[in-house]
């Protein structure tokens, strides 16, 4: 339902997430020349050759994500963004990439399609405190909105505030959950998922934050 978070459980430790904890050299990471050379990547999902082009829905923009349950759920995000915090503009969202250099074991979930970044030249790695008051609001909001299935590259040690990952591995129930009800809202009449939310409402805000403690 639009207007209530779908659950409250931690994202990091969580049996079934995959995800490698940030700035934390991983099995498949190089720690001299920071490039990528497994099979998955940080988050258990499997490098791909290329990615389908998707078109971010409202805007005049697209991004390349894995098809299925991580493209509903990272194009969701970058709708709420385009709806809440400022238009996306051409080339402010980049997606699967196939170059495995890496700065962050984070920034592989790129190679599989499941991360996107939201203007990281002006959120770029390492940089903190780069969203204003009531921006940071909408991004705590979807946070708690899709239960953790999505993590923030800004609550990670080495933050990235343009980051957006899908915090499971593929076929974890709770993506599975979380794409499906988004993709509800999309069949819907059109009163509930992103451009009908209200991120500033009390209940909404008091939700979020009590999320975003239980995670932190």
């Amino acid at each position: 339902m639009a207007g209530a978070a779908l659950g409250a459980t931690a994202l990091a430790g969580l049996p079934g997430t995959a995800y490698a904890a940030p700035g934390t050299p991983s099995a498949d990471t190089s720690p001299t020349d920071r490039t990528w050379t497994g099979r998955r990547t940080a988050n258990g999902w499997p490098v791909l050759p290329e990615a389908e082009l998707m078109r971010i829905e409202g805007s005049d923009q697209s991004v390349r994500l894995a098809d299925g349950d991580a493209a509903s759920i990272l194009l969701h995000v970058a709708r709420r963004f385009h709806y809440e915090i400022d238009q996306l503009r051409d080339g402010d969202v980049t997606g699967h990439t196939t170059e495995h250099g890496i700065d962050q074991d984070y920034e592989s979930n790129y190679l599989s399609g499941t991360a996107l970044a939201i203007r990281p030249r002006a959120y770029p790695v390492g940089a903190k405190g780069g969203l204003y008051p009531r921006e940071l609001i909408v991004v705590r909001d979807v946070l708690a909105e899709l239960d953790g299935v999505v993590a923030w590259g800004g609550d990670f040690a080495t933050p990235k505030e343009s980051h957006f990952e899908i915090a499971y591995a593929p076929g974890h129930p709770k993506v599975k959950g979380v794409a499906r009800t988004i993709r509800g809202w999309q069949e819907g009449p059109g009163n509930e998922g992103a451009g009908t939310v209200d991120a500033y409402g009390p209940g909404r805000r008091g939700r979020a934050e009590a999320f975003a403690r239980r995670t932190a």
